[in-house]
């Protein structure tokens, strides 16, 4: 059996909109009917028709879809795991506002702002303190947006987004339990990461700074404080790409972000910033296997629950306030 045909034959059979992270594999993402970053794949999966949204990526955007359309059936091939987002649940986040309060900062000076790779549990808690979530593209105007409000920002879960971001901005930040005086900061830091991310270093920009004279560094911001000080552009996933394409063809760029992403950008003077593969395990986990067995189950009306998307009410409530509060910015 050939998976490829059979995906494309089921998906023109189907009521269904075939949806991949970026991230993804190259051979699912060839075949993905909407392919973007996490926030631009919820928004354009919100937009389609289709009864049914088949999502190639991790479980917190199978969540955003299915918060932003209550509507749909939400299907995830495999609900794989975005390490930075399991870093933080409700538990996590009200020990973390406790540390916070003790610091003798009260929760209504607290303005809670969560990346969008969190579940949907901390996004409804983020909404029901007047919270909002930002991306990695948007996050300088929705902090800028939170800092009106007077109050000290609590940004979760990525300590290194939150740093680089406070820099740029020209505020302070700390970080939860690393012994600074969280009442001297602006932005108040969650203590997570990307895995991904953390394998760059300054040893690797000096490598090709020294190899090529001229190269240029760009960088995801989810990279740490001391990677994005040295890079020539720092920019989300969609930025990164609109950067690079961009480019002259003979000009060399080193890119510091996911692989895969990295890898279909150029044929040409397009180099990886990292002794090591930067390949996200989760976000490589779906196969076409998985995709060809999820589509033939609505096909069949043999559902598997485990495959599905479900947010409780009170979850999605919340969890959507925070969201729309980002659209409105």
């Amino acid at each position: 059996m050939n998976l490829k045909e059979e995906i494309i034959r089921l998906k023109e059979e189907l009521d269904v909109t075939l949806v991949a992270h970026f991230y993804q594999r190259d051979e699912v993402f060839e075949l993905a009917d909407i392919t973007g970053d996490s926030l631009e794949l919820a928004k354009r999966a919100k937009a389609t028709d289709s009864e049914f949204i088949v999502f190639c990526g991790v479980g917190f955007m199978g969540e955003s879809v299915k918060v932003l359309s209550p509507q749909k059936r939400v299907l995830m091939p495999k609900i794989a795991c975005c390490a930075m987002a399991r870093m933080i649940d409700e538990g996590y986040y009200e020990e973390n506002l406790k540390l916070i309060n003790d610091a003798g900062i009260a929760n209504e000076d607290i303005l809670p702002i969560t990346y969008i790779n969190s579940s949907a549990r901390v996004k409804a808690r983020v909404g029901e303190m007047g919270g909002m979530v930002c991306t990695s593209s948007n996050a300088y105007k929705i902090i800028e947006k939170g800092l009106k409000s007077g109050k000290k920002i609590f940004f979760v879960p990525d300590r290194c987004l939150g740093q680089n971001f406070a820099k740029s901005l020209n505020l302070k930040s700390a970080i939860v339990g690393d012994g600074t005086d969280l009442k001297e900061a602006d932005i108040i830091c969650y203590n997570g990461f990307c895995s991904v991310h953390q394998l760059f270093t300054v040893e690797d920009i000096e490598f090709y700074r020294e190899k090529y004279e001229d190269i240029l560094i760009a960088v995801h911001p989810e990279c740490d404080p001391a990677i994005c000080d040295k890079a020539d552009f720092v920019g989300s996933t969609s930025q990164l790409i609109e950067f690079i394409k961009e480019l002259p063809e003979d000009q060399k760029v080193a890119v510091g972000t996911e692989f895969n992403m990295v890898n279909r950008l150029r044929t040409k003077n397009t180099y990886i910033l990292s002794s090591t593969k930067p390949e996200c395990p989760t976000m490589n986990e779906t196969t076409l296997e998985d995709v060809y067995n999820t589509l033939k189950s609505i096909k069949d009306d043999k559902i598997i629950k485990e495959t599905e998307i479900f947010i409780d009410e009170d979850t999605a409530k919340y969890a959507k306030l925070a969201l729309e509060r980002m659209f409105e910015v």
